[in-house]
């Protein structure tokens, strides 16, 4: 063999050795990929380059083909890319719950409840502020989901003075909702990961409807054999392997657990 195909062969291997990840700002901004991503890096000597994003600008930059990977949090819109034909697998690997947080003056009195959409029907009828990322994220979905179980449209809401629609990410919108004292929904992680809550508390919690789900999603090979494929392989089979659902679950801010691993999903 030749020098120069040496020397191919090894700028090949190099170039395997790192991926781009489009993620959810949530796993993210909670810190969670910060902490796991050296753990699998020194296991693998494959480095993980995090583009952190709304979920459905996520799922449109491996859509373009600019990413080798997806971990995101919205099952409709990762449902659609799959259809699409640009997924081969999509696995769970953790989860938590999303959560209302609000003032804790509670003009809207809804404190202490566990049913989302009477918390915002009672928010809508007393026109107490609410933020909403607007964002396409996977946060911004459920909460429009949430809505029109409430029976409020997309149209309906952005018509009325008291729902702020901000089109940012989880970290935006809740220093607005401090800044505003007003109610949004953010991700538990996200949440206990913040630090300028200012009057804000939990204020709901405990539905079944505000399940938070995690998925990674390999590439398909016939719509994107440009991307580094076996690299982003190795991740996401180290996300779903008891070494990397074990990353998941042991990290913690402020002593108390952001993300539970898959085993422990309710599905």
């Amino acid at each position: 063999m030749t020098l120069a195909a040496v020397i191919a062969i090894n700028a090949s291997s190099a170039a395997e050795q790192s991926i781009v990840l489009a993620s959810t700002t949530s796993v993210e901004a909670s810190g969670l990929l910060a902490n796991i991503l050296p753990q699998f890096t020194a296991k693998t000597g494959i480095t993980v380059n995090v583009v952190a994003q709304g979920t459905g600008k996520a799922i449109d930059t491996a859509r373009r083909g600019d990413a080798d990977l997806l971990l995101v949090h919205d099952p409709e819109a990762e449902q659609q890319f799959m259809d699409e034909g640009h997924g081969s697998t999509r696995r769970q690997i953790s989860w938590n719950d999303f959560v209302i947080v609000g003032p804790s003056a509670d003009p809207a009195q809804v404190k202490g409840g566990s049913d989302s959409v009477a918390a915002l029907k009672s928010i809508a009828a007393t026109q107490a502020p609410f933020v909403s990322r607007g964002d396409k994220s996977g946060t911004n979905a459920a909460e429009l989901r949430l809505w029109k179980i409430a029976g409020r449209t997309p149209d309906q809401l952005n018509r009325e003075k008291w729902y702020r629609d901000i089109g940012g990410g989880m970290g935006q919108a809740l220093n607005a909702a401090s800044a505003m004292d007003a109610y949004t929904l953010t991700d538990r992680g996200t949440w206990l990961s913040f630090n300028n809550k200012g009057s804000l508390i939990v204020v709901i919690e405990g539905d079944p409807r505000l399940l938070n789900r995690y998925d990674v999603i390999e590439l398909s090979p016939q719509k994107h054999a440009d991307s580094k494929l076996a690299a982003a392989k190795v991740f996401a089979d180290w996300l779903v392997s008891p070494e990397g659902q074990k990353a998941i679950g042991e990290y913690q801010m402020n002593g108390q657990k952001l993300f539970n691993p898959s085993s422990a999903s309710p599905k």
